[in-house]
């Protein structure tokens, strides 16, 4: 627990790590794909055969580009690769072929949504190219496999300014950049595929009896999922501030190294690895075998121009321009598919509450369901726009709008063809919905006299006999006709 008189303040950067969505690795032509065979993915240059020299995937560059202009960044019009050394066993050649001091994107920003409609600029400081290293599997309890199918394959490191504060803050941010590198298309971000993972920088700045404490950086190695995240940055601003008030004065920046922690997800702590490495240990030099990368203006402008508009302008035009709350905004901004289906609805005539109901309802169900995004589960903006005008003209009610999109995702009909054929046009025989009123009126007297006594339980009862006629309508019925009809026969 934090001492009233203490002022602590977290300062923290991010490392995000983000395998591209290429179909070959960055530097050979082997599969670039998850879950297959162990080392079937493999050749002579991943597997760092003497002799064997890497040629460079020009779409992997174009990938990082985009979203070095999407971050806002300075691409450089020259950038080169470099060798960082280091031993491991899942990176068979000793080296990582990265960017060292020429990365190809520096200094941009992400702008991130906080609660109560604020935002804030994180600073970017750099995104560069690198490969990633293989995988060291635990499955057998005897050995440790190594699986090299992930060697190679194109990784983007984004490195933020240490400009995050609150655990908040880095939520956001991480939840910000997912989403734009899905939405860019540069990769699927699926974290149990491992195409994205965390590494927070984490230290504090403690106000102690007038004077200003710093502890030591903790770099957290790996993390794969918002979760994990979460509860690691929340443990470390714990963890250290209690180790800072055991020694103060030992306990700080420039008198212990920094320190590379893992995440024990099974007790929710970090544990200490090593103490952290600064560049001078990895022996960077440039590599050899690898041309320098020449960005010109054309390739430059030729990738900013497929950018168009990113999640969070979207978001804000969505809450303007339709009316959305801010949570509809945002779950039909996670992907730029689905936020394309509903802005091509409304160009085709359609309310733009009533697709987002229709969208956030039943398709978002079905696409949960299926473990897909809403724009995937198959429906077409034409029909999902004629839907919304048959909802807004009375011609279905909700329910029966419901039951039409689930056949959309199966049928080529029109909506209004399956609504003829299953029955589900609203009914305007009058004369019916007061027979039915007339049944359930009669076969539920008790609801009635809850209704007419007015006490707590009238609202519960009114809605029950609502419920009752929609039954016997088979959902055909007009809630708004059958609420009005209720109330003149019950005298309300």
């Amino acid at each position: 627990m934090v001492e009233s008189s203490d002022k602590v303040k977290a300062v923290v950067g991010l490392e995000i790590h983000v395998e591209l969505a290429t179909a070959t690795k960055m530097f050979c032509r082997c599969r670039n794909h998850f879950g297959d065979e162990p080392n079937t993915n493999v050749c002579p240059v991943c597997l760092g055969m003497p002799g064997a020299l890497p040629v460079m995937n020009s779409l992997a560059v174009e990938l990082a580009m985009k979203v070095g202009l999407a971050l806002g960044c300075e691409v450089d019009p020259l950038t080169k690769w470099d060798r960082k050394s280091y031993y491991y066993p899942d990176l068979p050649k000793n080296y990582q072929i990265s960017q060292y001091d020429m990365p190809l994107c520096r200094d941009g920003e992400l702008e991130i949504a906080l609660p109560g409609g604020k935002t804030r600029k994180i600073r970017v400081l750099r995104a560069h190219l690198e490969e990633d290293a293989g995988k060291n599997v635990h499955d057998n309890p005897s050995h440790t496999g190594v699986d090299l199918n992930r060697a190679g394959v194109p990784l983007l490191e984004i490195v933020s300014q240490p400009d995050m504060n609150t655990v908040e803050e880095v939520m956001a941010y991480s939840r910000g950049m997912h989403r734009l590198v899905r939405w860019l298309g540069v990769s699927e971000a699926n974290m149990q595929m491992g195409h994205m993972r965390f590494e927070p920088n984490i230290n504090l700045h403690i106000e102690h009896a007038g004077k200003l404490y710093k502890t030591p950086i903790v770099e957290v190695k790996n993390l794969n999922s918002f979760r994990a995240l979460e509860r690691t940055v929340t443990y470390e601003i714990a963890r250290q501030y209690e180790q800072w008030q055991e020694d103060r004065e030992g306990y700080a920046f420039g008198k212990k190294n920094k320190q590379n922690r893992g995440y024990d997800d099974a007790r929710g702590i970090t544990v200490f690895q090593r103490e952290k490495e600064e560049s001078h240990d990895y022996r960077y030099f440039p590599d050899p075998d690898l041309a320098a990368v020449a960005v010109d203006d054309a390739w430059r402008e030729s990738q900013a121009s497929q950018i168009g508009e990113l999640p969070l302008a979207r978001c804000k035009r969505y809450m303007s321009e339709y009316g959305l709350t801010d949570k509809e905004a945002d779950a039909l901004t996670q992907d730029s598919p689905t936020g394309d289906l509903l802005d091509e609805a409304v160009s085709a005539g359609a309310d733009a509450k009533r697709c987002t109901n229709l969208l956030l309802g039943r398709g978002a169900a079905l696409a949960n369901e299926r473990g897909c995004s809403i724009a995937e589960i198959g429906v077409k903006a034409g029909r999902l726009a004629e839907l919304a005008r048959m909802l807004s003209d009375g011609k279905v009610n909700a329910t029966s709008a419901a039951k039409i999109f689930d056949r959309l995702v199966e049928s080529g009909d029109s909506p209004a063809a399956i609504a003829q054929a299953d029955g589900l046009l609203a009914m305007t025989d009058t004369g019916a919905v007061e027979a039915w009123v007339e049944d359930a009126v009669a076969a539920n007297q008790q609801a009635v006299q809850d209704v007419m006594e007015g006490g707590k339980n009238a609202k519960r009862a009114f809605g029950f006999l609502m419920g009752q006629v929609m039954q016997r309508s088979g959902g055909t019925a007009r809630p708004a006709e059958v609420q009005q009809l209720l109330n003149q026969k019950l005298g309300k």
